[in-house]
């Protein structure tokens, strides 16, 4: 069974009685008496990420894939809780000065506070990574609108590719391996736009298993649809020139997930509020799509043919 099924038919009925649980359907747990929101998220060496190579980034892949899960509910991520599990190589003397470097710069960056945690002995590394934030309403899942517009924040598919590098799969020049790497490693979060979510979004959360994917558990509990367009899904100049180069589908990159990007549903009515946002935060917020009634099959729309979903349904968990 997949990670969701699991869920559903083991765990799901634990969780009736308590309404912040969200079903646990949702990127995190809320209660709305007390303002707070909690995500947790665990990271395993040869799962999500290939090896402990680096460490100094690897932390900072965790942490902010972490965060994001708040970021995408409207939220401030303000407290981080680490638990970590590896062993004497893993975790020598050199790699947790890295780690700890990193950690003090990611709390400088983001307004993060370090506040526990926990540690074990494993063969491998694991990061367990629990987020706190306060706010008095959150953006749920499976709350869009017929005829909402889709949006999706930065651009998507650069991290895949560095994965590809990372694992020897492709082969690209000093420049390109450079980015690339950045960009899986160290994801650019669309972190000030937590302040406007709540203004302007029906429905929420960020993309980590796969766009398709996401869009799917985005509304997941609802009776509507959805129609994605290939050709407006934002990507970077630097992956437009790798797929120019090596003739490459665009669609082989962009659907597998780790962007940390949040994927969105708002009234059409909110187009030049999410415009001026977007140019005031010099954040790059594009229209993907819209939401459509549930007669309607979920579609990826190319040259204004439907592509097979079942392609592209990116990453799951399977037990």
């Amino acid at each position: 069974m997949n990670e969701y099924e699991l869920i559903k038919n083991y765990f799901q009925n634990l969780s009736k009685k308590n309404p912040s649980a969200k079903k646990l359907n949702d990127d995190v747990f809320f209660d709305k008496k007390k303002n707070l929101t909690v995500s947790i998220d665990t990271y395993n060496e040869g799962i999500h990420f290939p090896h402990f190579k680096y460490p100094e980034l690897i932390i900072k892949k965790v942490i902010r894939s972490s965060i994001s899960d708040l970021l995408c509910k409207g939220v401030k991520p303000k407290y981080i809780f680490i638990s970590a599990s590896g062993n004497k190589r893993k975790f020598s003397k050199n790699n947790l000065k890295l780690i700890s470097k990193s950690i003090k710069e990611e709390q400088k960056k983001y307004g993060l506070l370090l506040s526990g945690g926990d540690t074990t002995n494993s063969s491998k590394v694991s990061f367990s990574i629990t987020t706190l934030g306060f706010a008095n309403k959150i953006v749920e899942r499976n709350k869009a609108k017929l005829n909402d517009d889709i949006y999706i924040t930065g651009n998507i598919g650069d991290s895949f590719l560095g994965l590809k590098i990372i694992q020897n799969k492709v082969k690209v020049n000093s420049k390109q391996s450079k980015y690339f790497l950045k960009q899986y490693y160290c994801p650019i979060l669309p972190f000030i736009i937590h302040k406007y979510l709540n203004k302007i979004a029906n429905t929420s959360m960020d993309v980590s298993d796969g766009l398709i994917s996401d869009m799917l558990k985005l509304i997941n509990n609802q009776d509507l649809s959805f129609e994605i367009y290939l050709n407006k899904i934002p990507i970077s100049n630097m992956l437009k020139l790798y797929l120019k180069n090596n003739k490459k589908k665009k669609q082989n990159y962009l659907f597998n997930g780790d962007d940390y990007q949040i994927l969105f549903t708002s009234s059409k009515k909110n187009r030049k509020i999410i415009k001026k946002i977007s140019s005031n935060m010099n954040q790059k917020i594009t229209i993907i799509g819209k939401i459509n009634n549930k007669f309607k099959k979920n579609s990826l729309i190319l040259d204004n043919k439907s592509i097979n979903l079942t392609n592209f349904k990116g990453y799951l968990h399977k037990f």
